[in-house]
């Protein structure tokens, strides 16, 4: 009797450890074949992939895919690829189209996209993009995003379902920036030269859980021009646990 109990134990926690959710860095590279004497366009994309628990890890695969289709395009829509290399192969040949209608122009074409597990915790899988493309101009964009999903069931979790109340914590969030970037409580947001719309203060596209707390990422132009650079607010669990609906 006791053999069959310390199997069964055994069996439980063989069968608990198949279902743990596990990260597997892939990385995937691609350059142009024509011919070129430097800044050779590329692409390189290394990202997390998620296995073990195949209806959550396939959930979350999709959402990061589809995200880095709306991250490495060019033109007026994502491409239609239905895999990582085919999405390289599709950046590529965008530029070598765009060579060959126009040989005597200089292209230096590049993409590189870094994925990693920000956070990681029994409520929250918080995924980080970031990313750098250069197809033309001044200069290329660069960026963060963040994707965070319900580690249970692998679906993603919007910035609106986070809080309690969006709008109490926007209040509370737009005291702390004031603050932070010393823009005077009884002047508009933008009086000192950032470029929210409308001149008023918003949460930003991307929200962060770290270690040290919640972090608000603006990216360029978000909050900002692109010469002063992406704006962030790390706000401690302390100050925001009353505002969260997931923690």
């Amino acid at each position: 009797m006791k053999h069959i109990i310390i199997f069964a134990v055994l069996l439980f926690s063989m069968n608990r450890c198949s279902k743990e959710l596990v990260f597997e860095d892939q990385s995937f590279q691609k350059k142009t074949t024509l011919p070129c004497k430097k800044n050779c366009p590329h692409i390189n994309v290394r990202i997390p992939i998620a296995k073990d628990v195949p209806v959550v890890a396939d959930s979350i695969n999709k959402k990061v895919f589809s995200v880095l289709k709306e991250i490495i395009y060019f033109g007026e829509k994502p491409y239609t690829s239905a895999n990582y290399n085919g999405l390289l192969s599709s950046f590529i040949g965008s530029y070598e189209k765009l060579q060959k209608e126009y040989p005597r122009d200089v292209f230096g074409w590049e993409a590189e996209i870094e994925g990693s597990i920000k956070y990681q915790s029994d409520s929250i899988l918080n995924i980080e993009i970031k990313h750098y493309t250069y197809t033309g101009g001044a200069h290329g964009y660069q960026g963060l995003r963040s994707l965070i999903f319900d580690p249970e069931t692998g679906k993603s979790i919007p910035n609106n379902k986070l809080f309690k109340d969006r709008n109490a914590f926007k209040a509370f969030a737009e005291k702390k920036f004031r603050v932070k970037y010393k823009i005077p409580e009884n002047q508009p947001i933008n009086a000192t030269g950032y470029q929210f719309e409308e001149e008023k203060f918003e949460l930003p596209q991307n929200i962060f859980y770290t270690d040290k707390g919640l972090l608000l990422y603006y990216n360029p132009y978000e909050a900002a021009s692109y010469s002063d650079g992406p704006k962030e607010l790390l706000l401690s669990y302390k100050e925001v646990n009353e505002y969260l609906s997931i923690k």
